[in-house]
């Protein structure tokens, strides 16, 4: 495929899916539009504005999908209240990528169905957030077969920096909440450490150089701290607003929980993680806020500045 002869549909324009129809109408690609906020299909400037999600699926090489959860997935494809999914209205060369971080039951049910069909279908959520859509650098995490991979590399290319193949159908998925669990228990911990310093006398952003280049180092400690004006350019030091949601972090530990409980794996930091996230989220209203404000559970003298 081309970026002068692939013709894409792309249904799910919120804060990841419109930044990434984007980014593939400035690779070249033609794309057409839908979602069920009117306002977010005229906002893709330079693609085919779509009135359903099945006129944005028709005629195109590739159908590529951004949604909620598992349920509107298995909607959109397999149809619901009598109505066919769309995997019942491409032609049958399309190529269908699912960008939606969803339980892997619902990627390999529809995965399954798809492929009864003789179609062709990845699951392929992102990590990277609003930051990562919109500069195109965001990470692809993979489930399918190989040869449908190498059709989707140079859309995926055109909205990401890195690919990864996690394995076969569904495999996408558990790779990615596998990811954002251990984010949250590094989250948490890493709050919790900072308060502890804090609360003892210590400076955040000295015990923060400290940790860094010692054994206690990670990700959210590194690049993302928890901590307000410790680090410019974090969501800490923007009264948390922007990055990703502590509603997003609940839902996917939560997609965590339900994906142990069908292997009958032991996931204790995950659930502790999944139940500070809704404390935190009942207590400061938080599930707009990104998910570094966990900060405040364990220093709630920070809310009121």
């Amino acid at each position: 495929m081309t970026s002068n002869s692939t013709t894409i549909g792309f249904v799910g324009l919120g804060n990841m899916g419109g930044p990434m129809a984007a980014n593939l109408i400035k690779a070249g690609f033609a794309v057409k539009v839908f979602d069920l906020v009117p306002e977010l299909v005229a906002g893709v400037s330079g693609a085919e504005g779509c009135s359903s999600a099945a006129q944005a699926a028709a005629d195109v090489d590739v159908v590529i999908s951004m949604l909620p959860a598992g349920r509107h997935v298995r909607s959109l494809y397999l149809g619901a209240e009598g109505e066919p999914g769309l995997l019942q209205a491409v032609r049958a060369e399309t190529l269908i990528i699912d960008c939606s971080t969803i339980d892997a039951a619902s990627a390999r049910a529809v995965a399954e169905a798809a492929q009864q069909r003789g179609l062709q279908m990845l699951d392929a959520p992102v990590s990277g957030g609003t930051a990562g859509a919109e500069g195109g650098t965001l990470t692809f995490i993979v489930g399918g077969a190989d040869d449908a991979l190498e059709r989707a590399r140079p859309l995926l290319e055109a909205m990401g920096a890195n690919i990864f193949h996690a394995g076969g159908a569904g495999a996408g998925q558990v790779a990615k909440i596998c990811n954002n669990m251990l984010l949250a228990v590094l989250m948490s911990g890493t709050a919790e450490a900072l308060a502890l310093g804090v609360e003892n006398g210590l400076d955040p952003a000295v015990l923060s150089e400290i940790m860094k280049v010692s054994s206690g180092g990670n990700w959210a400690l590194n690049v993302y701290n928890p901590y307000p004006g410790v680090m410019d350019g974090v969501p800490a030091s923007r009264e948390y607003q922007g990055g990703f949601l502590v509603d997003l972090m609940r839902k996917d530990l939560g997609l965590a929980l339900a994906t142990a409980q069908d292997s009958g794996s032991s996931i204790p930091m995950g659930s502790l993680a999944h139940n500070l996230y809704q404390v935190h989220r009942q207590t400061h209203e938080a599930g707009g806020l990104d998910f570094s404000s966990i900060q405040w559970l364990f220093r709630p003298q920070l809310k009121d500045g």
